[in-house]
C-alpha cells in the first residue's frame, strides 16, 4: 500500500505520449509518399524486411530461448514486441547522411513506415504474441486510436494547414527534442515504477545482461543478413544498400514506448515488455555510429569504381565501331604526319631568309 501512488503514474503519462506523438505527427513527411511508386520494388523491400523478416526472426530466436530457459516469457516476449515495431524517424536520417547513404529514400522510408507501424505493429504483436484474457482486443483498438492515430493525425494536420506551428517547430528543432526525451524519460519512469511496485515477475539481473547479450546478437546479424541481401537486389546501388542497412533494422522508441503502454497499460509487467526496446534503441546508434564513417568511405569508392564504366559506354555510343584506345601505331604515325608538316612548314621562311 505504500506504493499506491505509483499506481496513478501511468494515467500521468498520457499527456507525455500525446506530446509525443504529436511532435511525431509534425515530423513525418508525408508529401515523401509521392515518391512510393519511383523506385517501389525497393521501398517494398525495405519495408518488408522491417516489418516481417526482422520480427519473423526475432520472433523464431526468442522461442527458442523459451524453450531452453535462457530467458524468461517476459523479456522473450518484449523482444518480439521491438521487432514489431516501425524504423525510427530522426535517426535513420542523420545516420544515412554520415554514411552517404541516399537521404531522400530516408526521408519516405521515415514517415512511410511509421505511418504504416501506427496500424500494423499492433496487429504483428497480437499476431504473434496472442491475446490474453487479461487484453481486452476492442478496448486495445480504442485506445490505439484515441492515444495513437488521433495525436499522429492531429500532427498532420497541422503540417498541412498550419506553416507558422511547422516553421516555429522547425526553429526550435533542440528545444522540441528535449521536451520529447523528457516525456519518454518520465513515461519509462512510471512503466518500471508499475513493474517493480507489483514485483509480480520472475526476471532477475542476470536475465537482463543474458537479453542484452542475444539484443546485440540479434542485431548484429540483422545488420549482415541485411547488408547480404540488399547487395543481390541491389548490387550497383551503394547509396540504396546503406540506407538499408539501417531503415530495415531500427526500432523507433518515439512512437513504440506509447504504443506499448497503450496495448498493455494493464499489465503489470509492461516494464520488461519495453525493456528490450531501451537496448536496441541506444545499441543500433553506436552501431551506427561507429559504421558511418567506414560506410561513407565504402560508398565513395563504389561511386568511383561505377562511374569508368559509364564513361565508357558514353565514349563507345559516341564513336561506334572504333576503340576504347587508339594503338600505339596509330599514334606513332600520328606525329610522324605533325612532324612532316612542320618541316614543310619552316621550309618556305629558311628559302626567304637565304
Amino acid at each position: 500500500m505504500m506504493f499506491a501512488e505509483y499506481r496513478n503514474l501511468p494515467e500521468c503519462s498520457h499527456p507525455m505520449c500525446f506530446k509525443i506523438l504529436v511532435l511525431a505527427g509534425l515530423g513525418l513527411k508525408t508529401e515523401e509518399f509521392s515518391k512510393a511508386f519511383q523506385r517501389f520494388w525497393f521501398n517494398l523491400s525495405v519495408q518488408t524486411f522491417n516489418f516481417g523478416v526482422v520480427s519473423a526472426y526475432v520472433y523464431g530466436v526468442s522461442r527458442g530461448l523459451l524453450v531452453v530457459n535462457v530467458v524468461p516469457r517476459a523479456l522473450a516476449d518484449g523482444m518480439v514486441i521491438c521487432a514489431c515495431l516501425p524504423l525510427t524517424i530522426n535517426m535513420v536520417l542523420v545516420l544515412t547522411k554520415a554514411s552517404g547513404g541516399d537521404e531522400a529514400a530516408a526521408v519516405f522510408h521515415a514517415a512511410f513506415g511509421n505511418l504504416c507501424g501506427v496500424f500494423l505493429s499492433p496487429l504483428l504483436i497480437l499476431g504473434y504474441l496472442g491475446v490474453s484474457t487479461e487484453i481486452d482486443l476492442l478496448d486495445v483498438f480504442y485506445k490505439l486510436s484515441l492515444r495513437v492515430v488521433v495525436p499522429v493525425a492531429f500532427g498532420q494536420l497541422l503540417r498541412k494547414f498550419s506553416p507558422p506551428v511547422v516553421a516555429y517547430v522547425d526553429n526550435h528543432k533542440n528545444m522540441f527534442k528535449q521536451a520529447q526525451q523528457y516525456c519518454l524519460i518520465f513515461i519509462v519512469y512510471a512503466v518500471f515504477c508499475v513493474t517493480f511496485t507489483e514485483d509480480t515477475s520472475d526476471s532477475d539481473i542476470g536475465d537482463i545482461f543474458i537479453m542484452i547479450g542475444v539484443q546485440f546478437c540479434l542485431l548484429c546479424s540483422l545488420m549482415a543478413i541485411t547488408w547480404i541481401v540488399f547487395k543481390f537486389l541491389f548490387p550497383n546501388e551503394p547509396t540504396l544498400r546503406v540506407m538499408a542497412l539501417f531503415g530495415a533494422t531500427h526500432k523507433t522508441v518515439a512512437m513504440g514506448i506509447p504504443l506499448i503502454n497503450s496495448i498493455y497499460e494493464d499489465d503489470p509487467l509492461v516494464g520488461l515488455y519495453t525493456l528490450p526496446l531501451l537496448i536496441w534503441h541506444p545499441m543500433q546508434l553506436v552501431l551506427g555510429t561507429y559504421l558511418a564513417p567506414k560506410l561513407d568511405a565504402w560508398v565513395k569508392q563504389e561511386q568511383e569504381r561505377l562511374e569508368p564504366s559509364d564513361t565508357t559506354n558514353n565514349d563507345a555510343t559516341i564513336t561506334p565501331g572504333s576503340g576504347d584506345e587508339e594503338s600505339p601505331s596509330q599514334n606513332s604515325s600520328e606525329e610522324l604526319s605533325a612532324n612532316q608538316v612542320e618541316t614543310t612548314d619552316t621550309h618556305p621562311t629558311t628559302e626567304n631568309s637565304s
